[in-house]
């Protein structure tokens, strides 16, 4: 199985940032962390602050790919382009959250990406990431 795990402007800073929020943890010691974890599965990472970046990327795994963990992070409540990239694609996506973007702001409450993907977990901290792979884990199995 073949997943990437996509991330959005800022998570680059997780471990440093709004510690209270998302934590202490890098998302590169988390992610290789998964990448122990889960050693049968081929599994990519890509981050990028620029949305364009973010739209090319995932129309390039979009047709190779088993599966894209999506977390667009503050593109999630403003990019149209990221959500259509979801819905013009074949790969199936879940959309992640760290926090629990309901319990924030209410413009946070808003997703362009929701609509296109396969399911979003979101409020679980960095184990959304891991809770979205088992998704599509159970999904091969079934």
């Amino acid at each position: 199985m073949k997943l990437i795990v996509i991330n959005g402007p800022n998570l680059n800073l997780l471990g440093k940032r709004e510690t209270a929020i998302y934590g202490t943890e890098t998302f590169q010691d988390f992610f290789s962390t998964l990448q122990f974890k889960f050693q049968e599965i081929d599994l990519e990472y890509f981050q990028s602050n620029i949305e364009g970046a973010l739209v090319t990327k995932i129309q390039e795994a979009g047709f190779d790919y088993d599966g894209i963990i999506l977390n667009a992070a503050a593109y999630t409540h403003t990019s149209i382009a990221i959500g259509d990239a979801v819905k013009a694609i074949e790969t199936p996506v879940v959309e992640v959250h760290i926090s629990n973007t309901f319990s924030r702001e209410d413009f946070r409450h808003q997703s362009y990406i929701s609509a296109g993907a396969k399911g979003v977990i979101l409020g679980f901290g960095l184990q959304s990431y891991e809770l979205a792979i088992q998704s599509f884990i159970l999904k091969s199995k079934v």
